[in-house]
């Protein structure tokens, strides 16, 4: 029990108070330095705010998951690595926020910070099939192509799962609250999971401290971003996505579980990529067509939209815990087939009072 309490509750309410502490604070600094997001300069065809609100999120984040890291996690190569990444993910978020970069220029950012976490140490070296046995991807052949050997298949597995992660997220902070709550569930779940083997593994320990961790910053960061947020995460919290990707690989790789409890957010990022591509378009380019734009477009409040993806990552998050590997496979397959439906029929639907409004 005591044990518990030093990986889980110490953690998780030091990185809380501190997040919940400095945000205020950094609240008074993005205000001097004018790093708000003004709805009448800030023409972006996402923006559904009305009023400035400063945006900078990121910093109280990093603070908090960052100092509470400190005092509860053992500073490795791999650590250092990560918060080195997480940090400047979060200098190049912040400069976006007051000066809006270039999306490209920021994904090149990401994938640099992804290789460098990499090159430290982090590789998904196995995943479990799901039709039984695993599948190690350190030692992985391609048995089409004269069974060729790609010795750095697992790293490059990795390098993609972390870049997904922080531009999967990113898509998540349409309306107040939803980002922050998805994050600690995402959390407190690959948490959950990493303590059944946390005696056995120092790796999955250390992931159940950094999950708790960035779990705590979250809620700490939500008090001051729910509905009406008096602050934005901005693109800075790309910092605390990476490192909840990264707890993610050190948890043993349990990456369908990370998938079904963020699968709503993931499948709306999919299909936000096949339907900005078949349209023409670039992947990076701006709409209001994400599953929370839909659903606000059906009249639902900010507070409501928050809610329905909190509840939902909760019940995914609770079914992973329990699911078999092929399990989660269907289930992944079948959150897929929905969500995805119900994008195009609101996308139909949204469309077809469009039409009879105009006429």
């Amino acid at each position: 029990m005591e044990n518990l309490i030093q990986i889980i509750f110490f953690p998780f309410l030091t990185s809380l108070i501190v997040t919940a502490v400095t945000t205020p604070f950094i609240l008074r600094i993005l205000k001097k330095f004018n790093i708000v997001d003004d709805p009448n300069k800030h023409k972006h065809p996402a923006i559904i705010h009305k009023i400035p609100v400063p945006r900078g999120g990121g910093i109280p984040l990093f603070i908090g998951a960052f100092v509470a890291s400190i005092f509860f996690l053992p500073f490795d190569k791999v650590l250092i690595a990560t918060f080195i990444a997480s940090f400047i993910s979060l200098t190049v978020g912040v400069l976006d926020d007051k000066f809006d970069i270039s999306p490209y220029l920021r994904f090149f950012v990401n994938i640099f910070c992804a290789i460098f976490v990499v090159a430290m140490g982090v590789s998904i070296p196995f995943i479990t099939n799901p039709f039984g046995g695993i599948l190690f991807l350190n030692n992985f052949h391609l048995p089409f192509l004269n069974n060729i050997s790609m010795p750095f298949f697992s790293e490059l597995i990795a390098i993609v799962w972390i870049v997904w992660v922080m531009n999967m997220l990113n898509w998540s902070k349409g309306v107040d609250g939803q980002m922050p709550g998805i994050v600690a569930i995402s959390a407190i779940t690959i948490g959950i999971l990493s303590l059944r083997f946390s005696h056995l593994d120092v790796s999955s320990q250390t992931a159940a401290t950094l999950s708790f961790i960035i779990a705590g910053a979250s809620l700490g960061f939500l008090i001051f971003n729910f509905s009406p947020a008096k602050i934005f995460p901005g693109y800075g919290a790309t910092s605390i996505y990476l490192l909840l990707a990264i707890a993610s690989i050190l948890s043993g790789a349990k990456l369908a579980t990370a998938i079904l409890v963020m699968g709503v957010p993931m499948t709306d990022g999919l299909f936000t990529i096949l339907r900005r591509i078949l349209s023409g378009k670039s992947p990076f380019w701006h709409d209001k067509k994400h599953l929370h734009h839909l659903l606000l477009g059906l009249g639902l409040s900010q507070r409501r939209v928050a809610l329905f993806y909190w509840i939902i990552s909760a019940i995914l998050g609770t079914i992973s815990l329990v699911l078999s590997s092929k399990g989660k496979l269907f289930a992944i397959i079948m959150l897929v087939i929905l969500v995805g439906g119900s994008l195009l029929f609101l996308h139909y639907l949204i469309n077809k009072t469009n039409n009879e409004t105009n006429l």
